[in-house]
Formats: structure tokens, C-alpha cells, sequence
């Protein structure tokens, strides 16, 4: 009787081979973590990194922590992440970039949202990486994705790219309809006048 096949996993393949040990999980954790979450505030639970620091300073912090954010994009990239998971990466730091520009709130926000960790978790689980929790703290990352489970994280990137696309038009059509209420109280006068 002939061997049965047997199944193995599937391999991303990268796209470069470059990068070396730059782009490790281990330095890409790193990263991640000294971005935003690296300190404490005493007493609280609230962590924060140099993202947050940096975005303090006006016009060019959020810039900074934007191109900080990249090198966690790009090393995605390298390793073959799936487009729609760097999609949602790059909206992960665009909505970080764009909220934090706002004073005050804006680098709130730049805290609690935390687009680097977000980040390094969706190429840990793209490449093959489980985050596995215990008690709301991550631990060591186990490996090995089943192709089952690949697919149902890239079904989750696109409801959340929906769900970003939607909430985009919405906010653009907000306007849109006030000035048409406007235009039509507006025009609604003239008439009677």
C-alpha cells in the first residue's frame, strides 16, 4: 500500500530575502513595544511609548511616529503579508496619524490606540504566529496558523477595512447632507420672500 500524503503547512514565502535580523519577530517586538507601550504612568494601568512622546511635539511628532510605524509595514511586506492585511496595517497608522494631529485628545487617542502593537500582531498572526493570552497579557507567541486560520484573519481585515470604508462615507456625507438641509432652508426662504 502506498504512503498516504500527509498535509503540510502552508508557507508564505518572502518577498526579499533581505533584512537579516533587522526585521526579526524579536526586534519587531521590540519596536512595537518601545513605540507604545513601553512606560507606565505610576499608579495607573495606562502605558505608553515614544509614539506618544513624540506626537507631543506640533507639526512634525506625528510624522515622526508615522515613519517609525513604516519600518513594522515594510517588514510585513518583505515576508509576503497578505495585501489586505497591509491594508489594514496602513489604516491602523493612517487613522493613529490623522486622529493625532488633533491637540490634546488627538495624542489621547494616539495612546489608546496603539497602531504599533496592532500592527505586529497582524503579521505575527499573517506569517503563522498565534498571540496566545493569558489574563489579558500577551505571552510567547505560538506557531503555526492553520490555513483555515489565515483565512479567517484575512475575512476579519476586510470587515474591518468594510467597516473603515463605511464609517469614511459616512463621515463625508455628514456635510453633505447638512448643506443640502441649509441650501434647501435657504432656497425655502426666498420663496416665501
Amino acid at each position: 500500500m502506498p504512503p498516504r500524503p500527509t498535509s503540510e503547512p502552508e508557507i508564505l514565502r518572502p518577498r526579499f530575502g533581505g533584512g537579516g535580523d533587522f526585521f526579526s519577530d524579536r526586534n519587531l517586538d521590540v519596536l512595537s513595544h518601545l513605540l507604545d507601550d513601553y512606560l507606565r504612568i505610576p499608579g495607573t494601568q495606562i502605558r505608553f511609548g515614544l509614539d506618544g512622546i513624540i506626537g507631543l511635539i506640533p507639526g512634525i511628532g506625528d510624522v515622526l511616529g508615522a515613519m517609525a510605524s513604516w519600518i513594522i509595514i515594510l517588514a510585513a511586506w518583505l515576508r509576503g503579508v497578505p495585501r489586505v492585511t497591509l491594508a489594514r496595517m496602513f489604516a491602523n497608522v493612517a487613522i493613529e496619524t490623522i486622529v493625532g494631529t488633533v491637540p490634546i485628545l488627538g495624542d489621547a487617542f494616539d495612546i489608546a490606540w496603539k497602531a504599533n502593537r496592532k500592527n505586529f500582531m497582524l503579521l505575527e498572526r499573517s506569517v503563522g504566529t498565534i498571540p496566545v493570552y493569558k489574563d489579558g497579557a500577551p505571552s510567547i507567541p505560538v506557531r503555526g496558523a492553520t490555513p483555515q486560520q489565515r483565512r479567517r484573519h484575512q475575512l476579519s481585515d476586510w470587515l474591518f477595512l468594510g467597516a473603515l470604508f463605511m464609517g469614511m462615507m459616512l463621515l463625508l456625507a455628514i456635510p453633505i447632507v447638512l448643506l443640502a438641509y441649509i441650501a434647501g432652508r435657504f432656497f425655502a426662504m426666498g420663496a416665501h420672500h
